[in-house]
C-alpha cells in the first residue's frame, strides 16, 4: 500500500475510531452475478438495503450494522423479472416480487450466513447455517479483529449439490442440482427438524443427511443442535469488520488483467483499511505522528 493512502487511513482514523460502527462486506466470487439478501431477526430495526446485485468478482459498500443488530445474509441466483415485471430467482428467492426482500426470509434451500452483534458476554456471534439447505459455498471472515480459538473465518466451501440425494436436490430444467435441501426441509419430520419428542440436544442427533452436510462443510450447522462446532464468537466493538464471501476459493480476473489479480489487490486493500481503522484512538495519534515525520 503506498504512502498517500497509509498516511490518508491513519488520519482518517483519528476521526472515526471508537465510532464508527461494525462493518459487513459482502464479495461475489462466483462466475456470475448473484443478489445478497438480508433479514433481521424480530423485534429489531431493518438494515436500509434488505437486496441488491452483485456482479461476478463485485464486492459491496460496507454496510453499517447497528448495535445489538441480529439476522442473516444470504445470496440468491439466476434472478429475473418475469413478464409483469415481477422479480423471481431460481435458488434462496425470498418471493417479494422484488430486488429487495423487505422482511421476507429465503425459501430453502439456502447457504445463510447469521450474526448477533453485542450479545452475551459481549461478544460477536456468527456462524454459517445449512439447516434450510445450501445453495452457494460461503465463508465469513472477520477482518481486524485478533484471532482466536473462537474468532476465525468460517468456511464451507464444498460442493454440497455435487453428491446431494436425489430426495433433497433442487434442479433446474435441465436437470442440474442447482441447490440442496437440507432433511428438516425436504421431509418436515420431527426427528430431521429437532421438533416435538426430538427438541431437545439430547434427543436430536445427526442424521445420516445432516453427516453429509457436515463432512462437505465441517465449519457449518448441519442440523438445529449442531453447536459445539458451529458456533464462532469475536469480542464486540464498534469498529468490528467481517467479510462475506459466496464462492470461495481463487479469485476471478478477467483475462484482459489476469497477471494483475485485480481482486485479490481489491481484497488486500479492503482488509489493510479495516485493519488500520480497527486501532485504538491513541494508537492513531502515535502511528500518524510517525508516519508524518518519516514522510
Amino acid at each position: 500500500m503506498d504512502a498517500p493512502l497509509l498516511l490518508f487511513l491513519f488520519f482518517a482514523g483519528t476521526f472515526l475510531c471508537d465510532v464508527r460502527p461494525a462493518m459487513i462486506t459482502v464479495k461475489n466470487n462466483c462466475p456470475y452475478t448473484i443478489w445478497p439478501a438480508t433479514l433481521t431477526g424480530a423485534g429489531i430495526p431493518p438494515l436500509p438495503n434488505t437486496g441488491f446485485e452483485l456482479a461476478a468478482g463485485a464486492s459491496s459498500a460496507p454496510i453499517q450494522i447497528p448495535p445489538h443488530w441480529s439476522g442473516r445474509f444470504w445470496a440468491r441466483t439466476s434472478c429475473a423479472a418475469g413478464p409483469t415485471g415481477s422479480f423471481a430467482c431460481q435458488t434462496a428467492d425470498c418471493a417479494s416480487g422484488a430486488v429487495t426482500c423487505n422482511g421476507a426470509g429465503a425459501i430453502p434451500p439456502a447457504s445463510l450466513v447469521e450474526f448477533t452483534f453485542d450479545g452475551y458476554n459481549a461478544q460477536d456471534f456468527y456462524d454459517v447455517s445449512l439447516v434450510d439447505g445450501f445453495n452457494l459455498p460461503v465463508t465469513v471472515e472477520p477482518v481486524g479483529i485478533a484471532a482466536s480459538a473462537t474468532c476465525m473465518p468460517v468456511v464451507c466451501q464444498g460442493n454440497v449439490n455435487a453428491g446431494c440425494q436425489p430426495a433433497l436436490a433442487l434442479k433446474d430444467a435441465s436437470g442440474v442440482t442447482v441447490g440442496c435441501k437440507s432433511a428438516c426441509v425436504a421431509f418436515n419430520q420431527p426427528q430431521f427438524c429437532c421438533t416435538g419428542a426430538y427438541a431437545t440436544a439430547a434427543t436430536c442427533q445427526a442424521s445420516a443427511y445432516a453427516v453429509y452436510f457436515k463432512q462437505s462443510c465441517p465449519q457449518a450447522y448441519s442440523y438445529a443442535y449442531d453447536d459445539s462446532s458451529s458456533t464462532f464468537t469475536c469480542p464486540s466493538g464498534p469498529n468490528n469488520n467481517y467479510l462475506i464471501t459466496f464462492c470461495p476459493g481463487p479469485s476471478i480476473a478477467t483475462p484482459a488483467a489476469a497477471n494483475s489479480s485485480p481482486i485479490s489487490a481489491r481484497d488486500s486493500v479492503v482488509k489493510s483499511a479495516a485493519a488500520i481503522l480497527s486501532f485504538p484512538c491513541h494508537v492513531f495519534f502515535f502511528l500518524s505522528a510517525a508516519l508524518a515525520y518519516n514522510l
